[in-house]
């Protein structure tokens, strides 16, 4: 009986923000190469999910429409964005040059804060995380009339929560795998190769407008 209470509104938001949050990127590539490591992997989950509650519910609130009126807050994303993504990718191809398996992994932050602030910069430094996060979620959210357009909010935000920590944590069952040096290895390429094909496709757009 609890569940039929419980607004459409709430599951449309869950499948949409399934759309837009499950797709492959650098946030993603991020919280499943710490979950293998198991550094910081919940904190890091932790951190994506309140940030991207955050975002979804500051969209529905009207944060979108500020966003999509401000070039200047973009342009600054997007090349700051750029920057990090290719020394991030950088980072990961010289990992991936050495020689390792998952018991000389590991020590990549020393501190928790190193990684809540890599976190941070991988989720906010990125316009198409406020395109889509808070202009498209907030449009979609504020075509709802009273509480269902927060209702919308959380059900995104829920989704957001069960796959961040899905990830941290589901990332559990490939460690017998990265026991192998070479499994590292391809890891390490496939996140430079995401993180070097985000930031060209940032500078793509910059430079095409």
């Amino acid at each position: 009986m609890l569940l039929l209470d419980i607004p459409t509104a709430y599951f449309t938001g869950m499948v949409t923000g399934a759309s837009l949050i499950a797709a492959i990127g650098a946030q993603n590539a991020f919280v499943l190469s710490q979950g293998v490591r198991r550094e910081y992997h919940w904190q890091i989950g932790l951190t994506c999910s309140l940030i991207d509650t955050l975002l979804i519910f500051a969209g529905v609130m009207g944060m979108g429409a500020l966003i999509s009126a401000s070039p200047v807050f973009l342009s600054i994303a997007t090349w700051g964005g750029a920057a990090f993504l290719i020394l991030y990718g950088l980072k990961a191809l010289l990992a991936a040059l050495k020689n390792s398996s998952l018991e000389a992994k590991g020590g990549g932050f020393k501190t928790l804060k190193s990684a809540v602030l890599a976190t941070m910069a991988l989720s906010l430094l990125n316009p198409h995380v406020y395109l889509d996060t808070v202009v498209l979620l907030g449009s979609l959210g504020g075509r709802y009339q009273g509480d269902e357009s927060y209702w919308f909010a959380a059900g995104a935000s829920s989704f957001s929560v069960i796959w961040f920590f899905s990830i941290s944590f589901g990332a559990r069952v490939l460690t017998p795998l990265f026991k192998n040096p070479n499994a590292w290895r391809i890891l390490d390429l496939l996140v430079c190769i995401t993180m070097w094909s985000i930031a060209a496709m940032l500078i793509s757009d910059a430079l095409a407008h």
